[in-house]
């Protein structure tokens, strides 16, 4: 069966849950199955049977699973990132994988904002104080102890400048920060300066990832890369835990190598319980569930464009291709 046959698409969705919005029915004449989550390759299988279109948010297709799916012609991502999808298979066996863009240009800047705002002002700091009852035996109004820097005037760095690097630079210069980039393609954006990576490094007050995770970014940040950082500089990620070694960055934070963290992914997810990051218990480090794309504005707006996705594949003239 093609895309422009006309019997109909069963389409199985396996991770629902991991969408909190109203998903319409595609346009066409289909099937639809649906599974809260789906675990492991068996399960994966035995439930893409006859599928012809598959969803997937977090389940992992791979060559391995592909073999055992004659007849699934589309793997439609409900997420930006497509390391899940084994794409190089995808090709060999004609399968068109789309993936899901610009959805989320306000909910992940301004998570990474609220990140880089809760560390350079300590947050975390404080509040443990004031549960402590150390504000309430002060002898004066306030209670200071934790260093207080602001974002204005500080240089913020990004690593990657697709629609995401550029909106959090966007907000960056709204709170008076001076923006510099390393990105592969020349920028010429105003109020923002291109350096090399070392540069980068160095001169960050704030270095922001926003870089897919591939062969060739995987561990970008890691012991090294670190120590060639400001003792006061901040890393925030909001893009894929793998693009950071997070032993590294746990002896880092515990030695004072640079002066914290925001994270909002693990290279592992759901994380294991010796991931040394998820017990790092300090005032500069923050760890969110993955939680940055999450805004029920945002994840409306991708079910939308999924849905769409689907119904482009359907007519013969796919977008948003990947694969």
């Amino acid at each position: 069966m093609t895309a422009a046959s006309t019997s109909p698409h069963r389409i199985v969705f396996l991770d629902r849950d991991s969408l909190i919005a109203t998903v319409r029915p595609p346009a066409f004449a289909h099937s639809w199955e649906e599974h809260a989550h789906t675990r492991g390759s068996e399960q994966t299988v035995s439930r893409l049977q006859g599928a012809t279109i598959a969803i997937t948010n977090k389940v992992p297709l791979r060559a391995a699973e592909l073999a055992q799916l004659p007849k699934l012609q589309m793997i439609a991502v409900a997420a930006t990132g497509t390391d899940i999808v084994d794409l190089a298979a995808c090709r060999e066996r004609g399968i068109v994988v789309a993936n899901i863009r610009d959805y989320a240009r306000a909910t992940v800047p301004e998570h990474t904002l609220a990140l880089m705002l809760a560390l350079r002002r300590q947050l975390l700091a404080y509040r443990a104080d004031v549960e402590a009852g150390l504000w309430q035996a002060s002898d004066r109004f306030c209670l200071f102890g934790h260093p207080i820097r602001d974002l204005a005037g500080s240089r913020l760095g990004l690593l990657g400048y697709g629609a995401l690097g550029k909106s959090v630079a966007q907000l960056g210069r709204a709170f008076g920060m001076q923006v510099q980039v390393h990105n592969r393609s020349p920028v010429e954006d105003d109020g923002v300066t291109q350096v090399t990576f070392d540069e980068l490094l160095a001169t960050s007050d704030v270095l922001s990832l926003h870089l897919p995770l591939t062969d060739k970014t995987r561990n970008i940040i890691g012991a090294q890369e670190l120590a060639c950082m400001q003792p006061t500089s901040l890393l925030i990620n909001t893009a894929r835990g793998g693009l950071v070694d997070e032993a590294a960055l746990a002896e880092a934070l515990k030695n004072g190598v640079i002066a914290g963290a925001g994270f909002d992914v693990l290279s592992k997810e759901p994380p294991l319980p010796d991931n040394p990051l998820l017990n790092l218990r300090l005032p500069n480090f923050i760890l969110t569930p993955h939680t940055a794309w999450a805004s029920g504005e945002a994840m409306q707006k991708l079910a939308d464009i999924l849905i769409g996705n689907v119904e482009a594949f359907e007519r013969g003239a796919p977008t948003n291709v990947v694969a």
